[in-house]
């Protein structure tokens, strides 16, 4: 049998449902998803496998106009996106006439490789919208292919799954068959504590925040989890311990209820909060992070 593999790089906005579309692909909750811009700030490989095909997916942080040396740092992901991808999703939704990063748009006319241009929350939106973005996409992006799609429901992802395997080059596996994604369980418990951050904290307070877990300790029955949250002033920290320390108690329940899910076990966590000003534009405490 001929074997296929293959990256299939995610690049677009933020808040235009990147981070949808590759958990829909996959099939599991790899990339935390929440309503507000920049939540995605690494790049996280996702990996599908089946007896014929390895899919190695990649969800980037979305393109932005860099205000701190994170962003940086969040961008050099994407441009890394461009120089390995067998096959570039560019996402786009019924509500963006214009990507906010032009220079990004002229690096995905230029690439060789195929480009399949995806409108997404077409739901929202009637038959005239839809149409009127497919035409504006044609002619932005007259060598991609257009797919309308709802990320969230899942329409039209067949379509554009079996475009992405007539796409993929042959190859062998780049990864273990048995693996899911190239990043550690810490980072997936980390995203899912900072996922709750944006869900339930307003204003600056998600983008100011960092979650790092200290101590990941397995035991028979139960799983001990260590985690610190860094903010950039102590009002931040106020704020997220709330009123008698109920916001911090409201996220950390929630995190560890995804987090059980997700390891499929017991979970005792502890959450810390620390105050770090100007982390994020700090290169040593950026390079700390993992950014």
């Amino acid at each position: 049998m001929i074997h296929k593999a293959g990256y299939v790089n995610i690049v677009g906005s933020p808040n235009v449902g990147k981070s949808t579309l590759m958990n829909q692909l996959l099939g599991e909750k790899l990339s935390i998803v929440t309503s507000k811009a920049q939540t995605t700030r690494h790049r996280i490989l996702g990996i599908y496998n089946d007896e014929g095909h390895q899919i190695v997916f990649s969800d980037t942080p979305g393109v932005v106009n860099a205000a701190y040396k994170l962003h940086e740092n969040m961008m050099q992901y994407v441009q890394t996106s461009f120089q390995d991808a067998d096959v570039l999703l560019f996402i786009t939704d019924i509500y963006e006439s214009e990507i906010n990063h032009p220079e990004t748009l002229e690096k995905i006319k230029k690439l060789k490789i195929p480009v399949l241009c995806l409108i997404n929350k077409i739901d929202l939106g009637n038959q005239e919208q839809v149409l009127k973005r497919i035409q504006y996409w044609k002619e932005k992006l007259p060598n991609a292919e257009i797919f309308p799609i709802s990320a969230l429901h899942g329409f039209n992802k067949e379509n554009v799954w079996e475009k992405i395997i007539t796409l993929l080059p042959e190859s062998p596996p780049y990864y273990d068959k048995e693996e899911l994604s190239d990043r550690p369980l810490r980072f997936f418990v980390s995203e899912m504590i900072r996922e709750k951050i944006f869900l339930f904290c307003d204003q600056e307070i998600p983008y100011s925040s960092h979650v790092e877990v200290t101590a990941f300790e397995e035991e028979d029955r139960l799983i001990k989890i260590y985690s610190q949250i860094f903010v950039e002033r102590d009002s931040q920290k106020g704020i997220l311990i709330g009123k008698e320390g109920k916001m911090l108690r409201k996220i950390g329940t929630e995190a560890r209820r995804d987090i059980e899910k997700f390891l499929q076990k017991k979970v005792f966590l502890e959450t810390l909060i620390k105050v770090d000003k100007d982390w994020r534009n700090s290169d040593s405490k950026l390079k700390k992070f993992g950014y």
